[in-house]
């Protein structure tokens, strides 16, 4: 039978994250985002409460829950800005889930583990100047030097790019084999000819710190090659499909986030003798707002399972992210659209997700690479082949004690 029922855990988890958000982030968010401030402090606050590594087993330093527990924070998060999902995101669904997908024991111990407890924090870099959705026009290299490579280039949009310890790099390493010549590497900060700078102005996510990442010769230890030489691709893909999932996520705290503010104001505002909410075209927008956060969930939680079982669900995790962001930017164009004059104004905070909704349409595929995937797998162009390795499944200490015996 389908059980559609959060689990108590499950249920306590999201009571504390909604707490956090309405405690931690809510009465300061305004203020954050017109001054283009990241307070990094917010992350400290939720490697307190085990949150950085909510879906990383607890013999890796995290709080050994399931993906759709990861799903449930990215949410909630959301809620209160889409800049601190994106943390979580970056840090957690790109950064050390791959990790825990493809790194060696030896990587897991060095970096995993810190930060799952939130002591450094990871972030990720696949996006260039005139890189893309064209994976395979990046211009980073790593050239082969002996007992290190030689990392130079740029990466562009990178989330976290002033406050991350540790970067995903993706380089090539023979440019002749195309896809077959990237390579994936594991990045500290503190390496010299390493550098970055945030990005101002943007539309939305302003409280977010996204930026460029620049490598000046820099040098990265063999031991720092995650998988093998050529592997980067499908590492990033991989990654992408984790990614994607907690983006996915976090676009149902926006519609909830919007549908949330918009009751609020039908039960405020009147208008010839009666609340707004009687005014039937308001209801319908209500109604689109409820029927885009159900349906959105649905799938966030069904590639959650997915993930849980240890199937590879890169089919349904794109349908989540596509729907799901469609939805949330239709959400908060129509709490705007309630809202009236005030909705145009940072009075009322629909305006910010307005702008915060139309990233996530562009980042981790585009509305118009998913919408081409889906026709792709339908038409039976496109079949996912299966990857060597693939997320734990959980629970996790079953696969702890299959691994023992």
């Amino acid at each position: 039978m389908l059980n559609f029922d959060f689990t108590e855990e499950q249920e306590l988890l999201r009571k504390t994250v909604r707490s956090f958000v309405d405690k931690e982030i809510m009465p300061y968010i305004k203020e954050w985002d017109e001054n283009q401030h990241f307070e990094s402090g917010i992350l400290t606050r939720l490697a307190d409460l085990g949150l950085m590594g909510v879906c990383i087993p607890e013999q890796y330093g995290g709080s050994g829950m399931d993906y759709n527990s990861l799903a449930i924070v990215c949410e909630e998060l959301e809620r209160g800005d889409t800049a601190f999902r994106t943390a979580v995101s970056v840090h957690t669904g790109l950064n050390s889930m791959t990790l825990l997908q493809w790194g060696n024991e030896e990587q897991k111990q060095k970096y995993l583990i810190p930060q799952s407890k939130g002591q450094k924090v990871g972030a990720f870099g696949l996006t260039e100047p005139n890189a893309g959705s064209d994976v395979a026009a990046m211009q980073t290299t790593a050239r082969d030097a002996g007992d290190h490579y030689v990392l130079n280039g740029s990466k562009t949009w990178i989330s976290l790019c002033d406050v991350a310890d540790h970067f995903l790099i993706f380089a090539y390493t023979d440019k002749s084999k195309k896809h077959h010549g990237i390579s994936a590497f594991i990045v500290e900060r503190t390496w010299e000819g390493f550098s970055s700078k945030a990005i101002k102005g943007k539309l939305g996510i302003r409280a977010g710190n996204t930026g460029g990442i620049f490598f000046d010769n820099v040098k990265v230890p063999k031991d720092n090659l995650l998988g093998q030489e050529g592997d980067g691709f499908k590492i990033a893909m991989s990654a992408l499909d984790n990614g994607r999932f907690t983006v996915a996520a976090g676009a149902c705290g926006t519609i909830m986030a919007s549908l949330e503010a918009s009751v609020r104001y039908c039960h405020e505002r009147s208008t010839f003798g009666k609340e707004i909410g009687r005014h039937q075209l308001v209801q319908q927008m209500i109604a689109k707002m409820e029927a885009g956060l159900v349906q959105s969930r649905l799938l966030v939680y069904r590639a959650g399972c997915l993930k849980n079982q240890g199937k590879r669900n890169t089919r349904e995790t794109s349908l989540a992210k596509w729907q799901a962001c469609d939805y949330a930017y239709e959400a908060a164009n129509d709490a705007v659209q309630i809202h009236g004059a005030y909705g145009f104004s940072n009075e009322y905070p629909v305006e910010r997700y307005l702008r915060n909704a139309k990233a996530p349409v562009i980042y981790e595929g585009t509305r118009e690479i998913h919408t081409v995937m889906q026709g792709e797998y339908v038409l039976g162009y496109r079949v996912d082949k299966p990857l060597s390795n693939m997320l734990p499944t959980w629970p996790f200490e079953s696969i702890t004690e299959e691994a023992v015996k």
